[in-house]
């Protein structure tokens, strides 16, 4: 390791450069608790991909790259504090088994939850206690990818700043915005916005006239959609298996049923 010294929290390298140092180590690795994340309102990103389209739409407190890294990102970057690191030093941060080349530190934005007026024009998503991050992650990819641009989730929903969810999205959580709250008073009182969920007795999909807008809820991993908010589901729907009289798997993965169901919707 190169000679150094410290000054305050900072590790110079004998060019004067910052290096890494334990209590910025320490930080990163704490941000894998929801408490701490929530505490200090920052989040974890890892990876290229998802750094830089969070540099774009997040306030990064702090960001830690190779030199390769810096050299090729040409980006304005507005950044509170940038460390030049090797792969091992970002190894010793990282959360990831595969470290990458770059992670950063972003603040927690504030989102505002949108008008009935607005999400009348829209096609929405809701979760109903969606626990794995990994699936999260993938829904709001999801999203992303079909153009909406809100998701609204029950409050035991997987937590969207988990470093999984980051990394899950690929940067998506720079362009969707995900709302906590309680599901049931905010979808019974939509009294012009249509909300679609998916049972084994519903309407299959595919036969069944739908407008493009409204918000489709998607339910937990192992219990579907609660009973709770079953009430709310305007519209019953089906993804029918293929061919119908054919065996086949109990259920479709959350993730995967929300993309045919986003598919669908958004088909010409």
């Amino acid at each position: 390791m190169a000679a150094y010294m410290q000054i305050d929290d900072y590790l110079y390298r004998k060019d004067n450069s910052i290096m890494l140092s334990k209590n910025r180590i320490k930080l990163i690795k704490s941000l894998d608790d929801k408490k701490i994340r929530q505490q200090e309102s920052l989040f974890l990103a890892e990876g290229s991909k998802t750094v830089s389209d969070c540099l774009s739409f997040f306030d990064c407190e702090l960001l830690v790259a190779t030199p390769e890294w810096f050299s090729g990102f040409h980006q304005n970057l507005n950044v509170k504090e940038k460390v030049e690191a090797s792969h091992e030093e970002i190894s010793r941060a990282s959360l990831l088994k595969s470290p990458q080349e770059v992670l950063a530190v972003f603040r927690q934005p504030s989102v505002t939850v949108p008008d009935e007026s607005v999400l009348t024009k829209r096609l929405s998503l809701a979760l109903d206690k969606i626990q794995d991050p990994g699936n999260l992650g993938t829904i709001i990819r999801i999203a992303d990818w079909f153009g909406i641009t809100d998701i609204f989730c029950s409050p035991d929903t997987a937590d969207l700043y988990n470093p999984k969810v980051v990394q899950a999205s690929m940067g998506a959580i720079s362009r969707v915005s995900v709302h906590y709250l309680p599901l049931k008073p905010f979808l019974a009182n939509l009294k012009k916005t249509a909300v679609y969920g998916t049972f084994l007795d519903g309407e299959t999909m595919y036969g069944t006239p739908h407008g493009k807008h409204g918000i489709i809820l998607m339910g937990n991993e192992g219990n579907g959609i609660s009973n709770e908010l079953e009430s709310v589901v305007t519209h019953r729907l089906y993804i029918p298996s293929y061919p119908p009289e054919r065996p086949t798997s109990e259920s479709l993965n959350v993730a995967v049923a929300t993309a045919i169901l986003c598919a669908e919707f958004r088909r010409p």
